[in-house]
């Protein structure tokens, strides 16, 4: 059954990401508004949602909401657990914000999926180029955040298994101290259903905690990440204690 549940999601998404893309292109190209073509994606992002937890029986729940920021003109840095793709799916569903992501710019070449994200003001780099894509890393994230949107970014870089601690890089919170701008660590556990790089996906419950606000002034780049680290693998352990079980 979840095999057959795992498909039909799949093809949900690929149904419906058609008529979105082509939603966010006309939103983007008629009104020149990448913040009505932001609203159209992420109207996707949470049917894909919803429609993970009526097929799949995938749900989420929500702890520490209060913690975000209330200042609709305060940018903050999210900083994210990453365990699946669920969650950069989820958090542009639930965040009252909208969000940037920093991505690789490969990801502009997939169809329909890749057209939507590159009509939205997000960050795309060139992960060959390090300095020149971390400079333009800063310089659209301090644009973005002065104007009240929020930036992502998975400080470990890539999806890790349920269970196991990535390298912690610290580029965001370089970004986070150069700006100004508050971080936010979020933990994650949706390898628990959606397992990282897996095509079945098993029904359950996707927790997602929330964490204060950590000042980057006067911080150094470094043990600011280390903090973040503590909080989320600390946090992580606490959501998901069988997977740390040795």
């Amino acid at each position: 059954m979840p095999l057959i549940r795992s498909v039909l999601h799949m093809l949900w998404m690929a149904i419906t990401v058609i008529p979105y893309t082509f939603a966010v292109l006309l939103a983007k190209w008629t009104s020149g508004s990448s913040a009505k073509a932001y609203r159209a994606a992420r109207a996707w992002l949470k049917l894909s949602v919803d429609s993970a937890r009526v097929i799949m029986g995938v749900r989420y729940r929500v702890q520490g909401m209060e913690n975000l920021p209330a200042d609709p003109n305060q940018g903050v840095v999210l900083l994210v657990k990453h365990q699946s793709t669920y969650e950069t799916f989820l958090m542009p569903a639930i965040m009252p914000r909208p969000l940037a992501y920093v991505f690789k710019k490969e990801l502009l070449k997939v169809p329909f999926f890749g057209w939507s994200i590159g009509a939205l003001d997000m960050i795309h780099i060139d992960r060959a180029q390090r300095s020149r894509a971390f400079h333009k890393v800063v310089e659209q994230g301090k644009r973005l955040l002065d104007q009240g949107t929020w930036v992502i970014m998975f400080p470990e870089g890539t999806r890790v298994n349920r269970g196991e601690v990535g390298e912690y890089k610290t580029g965001a919170t370089r970004l986070a101290i150069m700006t100004g701008a508050p971080v936010v660590p979020i933990a994650v556990t949706s390898a628990k259903c959606w397992p990282r790089k897996a095509f079945i996906k098993k029904p359950g419950v996707v927790d997602v905690s929330i964490g204060k606000p950590i000042s980057s002034v006067g911080r150094k780049h470094d043990e600011l990440m280390v903090e973040v680290e503590a909080w989320i693998e600390s946090e992580m352990q606490r959501l998901d204690p069988e997977a740390y079980r040795k």
